[in-house]
């Protein structure tokens, strides 16, 4: 467990530099945006090493179960992996109306799968991992706000772009049901 909590703390943390503006400034000032990437890039990647790794390690020790979710949680979690994935494919800078309506896509698919794991595990492992992302990407849309970002502008019709979106979000979608027991060793189906 504790190799998964350093992986958060230090994946969010880097995440988390990005919202103080005025000290990521000082530091691509320090160290120059071509170094300060490389280091933000390096510091994501250990941490994202070090949370599948720990949390690879937290479950090959066993679970420690602190509540057992409802069956139908797993159904409403797959549902809501689908508004996930395509949020996370509304990334595309072109005008859409579903990126306008999301305003910060990137940050609604996270919300999104992360409240829908937490609807579907009960066990400790998962409420500090899925938590910890749900809390932080609230955290982040918050100070997205506050900096006053309102993220991809609003429009009125449907365009290409959203057509694209629905579909690469829905076969990144039915890609990962298929690639989910071997990516995170938890079969989606069955």
């Amino acid at each position: 467990m504790p190799v998964l909590i350093l992986g958060i703390v230090i994946f969010l943390g880097v995440h988390t530099l990005t919202t103080f503006r005025g000290a990521r400034a000082d530091l691509i000032e320090r160290l120059g945006a071509g170094p300060f990437k490389i280091l933000y890039s390096a510091a994501a990647f250990v941490g994202l090493v070090l949370i599948a790794w720990g949390f690879s390690r937290y479950r090959a020790a066993g679970w420690v179960q602190v509540w057992n979710p409802p069956a139908g949680m797993r159904h409403l979690t797959i549902t809501l992996m689908w508004f996930a994935f395509v949020a996370l494919a509304c990334m595309n800078p072109a005008p859409s109306r579903i990126r306008g309506w999301l305003r910060h896509p990137m940050l609604v698919a996270i919300k999104i799968w992360a409240l829908a794991h937490l609807l579907a595990n009960g066990d400790l492992g998962g409420i500090l991992l899925f938590g910890a992302f749900l809390a932080w990407a609230v955290f982040d849309r918050i100070a997205v706000k506050r900096r006053g970002d309102p993220g991809a502008p609003r429009i009125g019709s449907f365009t290409r772009a959203d057509a694209l979106a629905l579909g690469v979000g829905t076969i990144a979608y039915v890609a990962m049901i298929f690639l989910h027991p071997v990516l995170i060793g938890v079969p989606v189906i069955g």
